[in-house]
């Protein structure tokens, strides 16, 4: 009897085992629902925030942290290059895009010389991140992009169509992707 009664113990004990870990697996799940909806609300109030703000002047200076005189045509285009990074950024933080598919879309937009100005204007912004953010992690590897595809376009008039061999792609297993449940 004394033998039955331990080994009901250990199924019982097997059982609340598996069951706590069933519940802290979901529990999991949820936060990381939770965090998900969480980033895709900040992104919706990001961008109708944007959008306001380039559809009226007024808004937009408000945004005018630069430190040269940005003309009012301009803002718009850098309020809209600024909601291109984010949105890039974002679904990153989603888990959508890995560290190297972001690197590979954000080389394609800073072939534009209109997103290499709005980079070069907002450099002050990122001094305030800390260093071992990964915002700023991703901002300095960004700075390397955009200053690499600035000497490449101005070196090779004839041969803009190579733009892709600029940077170097960053591995995906690379330690500080931010994903919604890290």
């Amino acid at each position: 009897m004394a033998t039955q009664m331990s080994g009901l113990r250990q199924l019982g004990s097997a059982a609340w085992s598996h069951f706590a870990l069933t519940a802290s697996s979901v529990a999991k799940r949820g936060a990381r629902q939770r965090k998900r909806a969480a980033l895709a609300e900040q992104h919706r109030l990001h961008f109708q925030l944007l959008c306001k703000a380039m559809s009226d002047p007024a808004l937009a200076a408000v945004l005018d942290t630069y430190e040269t005189d940005v003309p009012p045509d301009k803002q718009r285009q850098f309020l809209f290059a600024n909601a291109l990074y984010v949105n890039a950024l974002y679904y990153h933080r989603i888990g959508a895009l890995t560290l190297g598919e972001l690197y590979g879309h954000v080389r394609v937009i800073s072939r534009n010389k209109i997103f290499r100005e709005y980079w070069a204007a907002t450099r002050h912004h990122r001094e305030s991140l800390p260093p071992s953010s990964q915002e700023a992690m991703l901002g300095s590897m960004m700075d390397a992009l955009v200053t690499e595809m600035d000497a490449f376009l101005e070196d090779s008039d004839d041969d803009r169509e190579e733009w892709w061999v600029v940077g170097e792609p960053v591995p995906d297993g690379t330690a500080w992707t931010s994903t919604p449940d890290g």
